[in-house]
């Protein structure tokens, strides 16, 4: 398995790379799309569907959805993220009462329907980060995978308190520290990098650590679908790291905040 695991990565890190950083406007509104799109289909299988054909409709609606809000001049809009944060509130609170509260999103439309605003504004927020430069894009991608391997690593340490027992047994408040710890130096790093001034670090700062647990958030929603599917992989897309949802779950969580708040540091 961890060869496995090994051999998809490199394969995949380069095309990653050249997707999120090679490419520009278009190209690169084009390839998260398509990433989105394989996201899209995963998501048909957590909403309740099996089958072929419900899902590639599913796949096909997210995508005429992308191409109205592209072609709306919704892709510079913060209509899109707004719509995001206010469906990651909701997302939070079915998560934080699992498995009390099934029957308001156990509905396969309520589900499809959850899918199109966490697809949807995390599609408009990448391509807004790489508008304002390929160096946030880079610290929001950093930032949600800092604190995961903080976490990981706080949490086996130290892990007591079960953050969420119900949706993902293995994840602590101990854990949520250590990756908060992670994006302090994360965050101290960028500021002299970047040269930025106390009052925008401690900006960056707090805004760092509220995506973090926000990323915290798009995780537990993908394993609370799972668990009441009974999945234990979105797919098996990439061998070894399941599906695309994935690898991404944190990010579809993090990525509309971030872009949404970030201008205002200036």
């Amino acid at each position: 398995m961890l060869r496995q695991r090994i051999l998809t990565a490199l394969i995949l890190a380069p095309i990653a790379l050249a997707g999120l950083f090679g490419l520009s406007h278009g190209g690169f509104a084009a390839f998260t799309a398509l990433v989105l799109l394989l996201g899209a289909w995963e998501w048909g299988r957590l909403a309740g569907f099996d089958a072929l054909a419900p899902r590639l409709l599913y796949t096909v609606l997210v995508g005429i959805i992308l191409g109205l809000v592209w072609f709306a001049g919704g892709i510079d809009a913060h209509w899109p993220l707004w719509l995001g944060v206010a469906g990651w509130l909701l997302n939070a609170w079915w998560v934080s009462r699992y498995p009390r509260g099934t029957e308001q999103w156990q509905q396969p439309a309520v589900r499809l329907a959850m899918g199109l605003w966490v697809l949807v504004p995390c599609w408009v927020g990448f391509h807004q980060l790489r508008q304002e430069g390929s160096e946030w894009l880079l610290f929001a991608l950093l930032l949600v995978w800092v604190a995961d391997i903080g976490a990981y690593f706080a949490g086996r340490r130290f892990g007591r308190r079960k953050l969420a027992p119900s949706v993902s047994p293995g994840k602590s408040w101990e854990g949520v520290y250590g990756g908060w710890v992670a994006v302090a130096v994360l965050v101290l790093v960028y500021a002299l990098w970047l040269s930025l001034s106390v009052a925008q670090t401690f900006g960056l700062l707090v805004l760092a650590l509220v995506v973090a647990f926000v990323s915290v958030i798009g995780d537990l929603l993908e394993s609370m679908l799972k668990r009441f599917r009974g999945l234990k992989d979105s797919s098996h897309l990439l061998p070894g790291h399941g599906g695309i949802l994935d690898r991404i779950d944190s990010l579809t969580a993090a990525i509309p905040l971030f872009a949404l708040i970030r201008p205002w540091l200036g």
